[in-house]
């Protein structure tokens, strides 16, 4: 498969991820337990990549599966800085209100462009850093609120506090997605093998925060499995195999493609996402709206143009005291 069509696919299955939970809301709340979804993600996600694994392995010659302890070691980080990740969100939102909060997570953008740079050594032009930082504006742009909103003043009211696990949630991000890239492509290892690893922990650590809910509510609802499936319906189903059919399609972006095509799928959800809520949700548009779809076309046409489309900014580093040497030598040679 090639990229863009997995990437495409993507945007399309994260924006309808919010839609879809937004409908499986019934009097504005939720009948199931939310903390169910991810697990029950992460169990298909497991159960999928085994059976395309034990596919792989009747072929011949066998697919390459690392075995070392000290490979398998490095899978559970992901899920342990994903749930940190989480905590540090829930604390975000003790300090922001929530559209400060969506603006802020613009920043997970620009953080992965900069750990994209530093941890994977991946070199980007110029341009392709002005189309990462073009993009962050464009969605951030289209999440602004008009003046006339309430929640207008509150953008830049909050304690500072809020500030900083705004910016701690952006880089915890931007980590677990470039680390993550990084497992991935540490070795010549199945696709499907290294899933099964990750999801493993994922729902090993999914399931942990389960029983933890159940101890800190004093089995209020009863035990875990008990409730696993209380309140689900098709709508719910739904949310579940959309979520993990995302997951699915980011570790093969991983695997073959890299963390700013994810972003780039991931931002132009959102603004599909506000597109289809107009007709869906009776969604007011905004000038906003509209400048923001318009910077992130930009910025998309920036980023994956080809070369001979686009003229790069030119280097300013000053030519070496030995290559001025040369040019006069090859001068007088000439005259």
């Amino acid at each position: 498969m090639k990229w863009y069509f997995v990437a495409s696919l993507l945007t399309v299955l994260t924006s309808s991820q919010g839609i879809l939970t937004t409908l499986s809301q019934s009097n504005g709340g939720y009948k199931y337990d939310y903390a169910t979804v991810p697990f029950l993600a992460e169990v298909f996600k497991l159960l999928v990549s085994s059976v395309l694994l034990w596919r792989e392995l009747k072929r011949v010659p066998p697919p390459k599966m690392t075995m070392e302890w000290r490979t398998i070691r490095l899978y559970p980080i992901p899920s342990i800085i994903y749930l940190i990740h989480n905590n540090v969100q829930f604390a975000t939102l003790t300090y922001v209100d929530t559209s400060t909060y969506q603006i802020m997570g613009n920043l997970k953008i620009v953080t992965t462009g900069i750990l994209f740079r530093l941890f994977l050594k991946r070199k980007l032009s110029n341009l392709q850093w002005m189309a990462i930082v073009l993009l962050a504006v464009g969605t951030t742009t289209s999440q602004v609120k008009g003046c006339g909103e309430a929640s207008c003043d509150s953008l830049f009211s909050s304690p500072i506090q809020g500030y900083m696990l705004g910016v701690l949630s952006a880089c915890l991000s931007a980590l677990a997605g470039v680390y993550t890239e990084y497992l991935m492509k540490k070795n010549n290892d199945s696709l499907y093998w290294q899933n099964v690893q990750l999801y493993t922990f994922g729902a090993i650590f999914n399931l942990g925060r389960i029983v933890f809910d159940d101890f800190r509510s004093g089995f209020e609802k009863g035990p875990w499995w008990q409730r696993l499936f209380n309140g689900y319906t098709i709508t719910t189903w739904l949310v579940v195999l959309n979520l993990g059919s995302t997951g699915l399609l980011v570790s093969w972006l991983m695997k073959f493609a890299d963390n700013i095509v994810k972003v780039y799928s991931t931002s132009m959800a959102m603004l599909l996402t506000m597109i289809l809520s107009i007709y869906l949700f009776n969604f007011k548009p905004t000038l906003q709206l509209f400048l923001g779809i318009i910077i992130c076309m930009m910025s998309l046409h920036m980023y994956f143009a080809p070369p001979t489309m686009l003229i790069d900014f030119p280097s300013t580093t000053k030519a070496n005291s030995e290559d001025v040497i040369e040019i006069s030598v090859d001068r007088r040679t000439d005259s």
